[in-house]
């Protein structure tokens, strides 16, 4: 097959949506396929163009094998809803001339990965005049969180019109997939017919991740001492994280020495957490960190922590939560009872209520002073992983998928 991905976000970038389409990518480049990438110079977390490339040119690069197609992209430095609507528009823009230089090569499918809807319309002209089939993969249903989280300015006008063409683009596409159960229904809920749909989760290399045996020695690395209890969270620190909540429950858990709250990552509330945490004894923070030491950043953890704020709950699956689980340490969220999240995966991840400090620091107080516990919670975690999640197993099955959409009628259904 010849495959042509169209995404936002592509390796290098080390977390995120980036980091599971290099992945995608890779697996299908190595099962015989042909495979190209139109995307952007890589920014994500530090929403900073990395430094060997330039936000204002086109660069065709070699990565692993795979033609990858650079386009120019404008990044703001300090995110907002107008701003991120513009540097999506940048990328449908840039991309446009691109994909459309694609028609000769004739791709049977063209893979796009949201939040890059913004681009939809390029690939499905390149479907029109290169007769391929269309795919889109939701990692985040961008439009809705925006509006929900205030980020874009609501209106009895705005946000139906919005939504409707949201809809109505996706249509357009033969198979439409997300990540997450909640996440299908609310593909229902848009009018995309059933037949249309495909569960797509995120996944692990369990081979990359897994439980250490031995203490991780990146405690050693970062001097934390024998005997703390570390709460970790890793990843991107944005809005939608809901990461304010850590620095309430750090307060409240001040007087506790056995408890080290760890936050790795960057994103655009860096800096505002650390500003907040600055008199806080028992956090500390550390930079992202190289993929061959992310299993053991996680293994570094003896308890993962998971914040989502409430007005963002079932628009997201966040992708971190595979590695989480992978290393065989208990994993807190906080989302309310009846979100995808709680049902989902309530028996073998610990919930609490969103916004509630008070609730996180108990459940942190029980499993920080209960081994067996912490043990017991975490084992489920990585049993679940190895039964659903794998790399092998998601790509596999889905690599089935689309050798059958290709050789399905074009109005077919997979």
């Amino acid at each position: 097959m010849r495959v042509l991905i169209c995404g936002l976000n592509f390796a290098p970038e080390l977390i995120g949506i980036g980091k599971y389409t290099g992945e995608l990518a890779q697996f299908l480049s190595e099962h015989g396929n042909s495979v190209r990438v139109v995307t952007t110079p890589p920014y994500y977390p530090h929403w900073k163009i990395q430094a060997i490339y330039s936000g204002w040119r086109y660069k065709k690069e070699d990565w692993n094998g795979i033609t990858v197609y650079r386009c120019p992209l404008w990044v703001p430095k300090k995110p907002s809803g107008i701003k991120r609507i513009i540097h999506l528009c940048s990328f449908a823009i840039s991309s446009l001339p691109v994909l459309i230089s694609q028609i000769p090569w004739k791709p049977d499918i063209v893979f796009v990965v949201a939040p890059a809807l913004f681009s939809a319309p390029g690939a499905i002209l390149l479907s029109w005049t290169s007769d391929c089939k269309t795919w889109l993969h939701i990692q985040d249903f961008e439009l809705d969180a925006a509006f929900r989280m205030k980020l874009l300015p609501g209106s009895k006008l705005l946000e139906p019109l919005a939504l409707i063409i949201e809809s109505t683009v996706m249509r357009m596409f033969h198979i439409v997939s997300t990540i997450s159960k909640r996440m299908m229904g609310l593909l229902e809920q848009k009018k995309i017919p059933i037949g249309k749909t495909v569960l797509f989760p995120n996944w692990v290399d369990s081979r990359m991740i897994y439980p250490l045996a031995e203490p991780s020695p990146m405690r050693s690395r970062f001097g934390i001492q024998e005997g703390k209890i570390v709460v970790l969270y890793s990843g991107n620190m944005g809005r939608k994280q809901g990461l304010g909540l850590l620095i309430q429950t750090a307060r409240i858990l001040e007087e506790d020495e056995d408890i080290l709250f760890v936050l790795c990552g960057e994103g655009a509330a860096r800096h505002e957490l650390e500003e907040q945490a600055q008199d806080l004894h028992n956090i500390k923070f550390l930079p992202l960190q190289p993929t061959e030491r992310l299993n053991e950043l996680l293994n570094m953890a003896d308890i993962h922590i998971l914040p989502q704020r409430s007005d963002a709950a079932d628009l997201v699956m966040p992708s971190k939560l595979t590695g989480m689980l992978a290393s065989g340490k208990p994993v807190i969220t906080t989302a309310s009872p009846d979100t995808g999240l709680a049902i989902e995966l309530g028996a073998i991840i610990r919930v609490v209520p969103p916004d509630n400090a008070s609730a996180l620091a108990e459940t942190l107080l029980y499993f920080s002073r209960d081994k067996v516990a912490r043990e017991h919670q975490g084992s489920l975690g990585y049993s679940f992983v190895l039964q659903h999640w794998t790399r092998d197993k998601v790509l596999g099955d889905i690599l089935v998928k689309f050798e059958h959409l290709v050789h399905t009628p074009k109005a077919g259904k997979i």
